[in-house]
């Protein structure tokens, strides 16, 4: 029975590494040589650096924000002006 957890934990972990390699190897802003050191590192140091690199290369891709602030802000759709003499 505790042979099942083993396996259930070492599966989990390959996942895991396996998820960020593709991650990595897909990253276009890093060169050849860097792809292979940080997938090399993601397998011999197994959670940490998997965990280490996928956040940190998340926290340098530039957000996507397709919203824009709600409101009427100073453009108006009557383009008449307000106030004047």
């Amino acid at each position: 029975m505790e042979n099942n957890y083993w396996f259930i934990i070492f599966a989990l972990v390959a996942l895991l590494n396996l998820v960020v390699s593709i991650y990595l190897a897909k990253r276009s802003d890093l060169e050849a040589f860097q792809k292979v050191a940080q997938i090399i590192l993601v397998w011999l140091i197994p959670v940490f650096a998997a965990i280490g690199l996928w956040l940190f290369h998340r926290s340098q891709d530039v957000p996507l924000s397709s919203s824009k602030p709600f409101g009427g802000g100073s453009s108006d759709s009557s383009n008449i002006s307000r106030g004047g003499d």
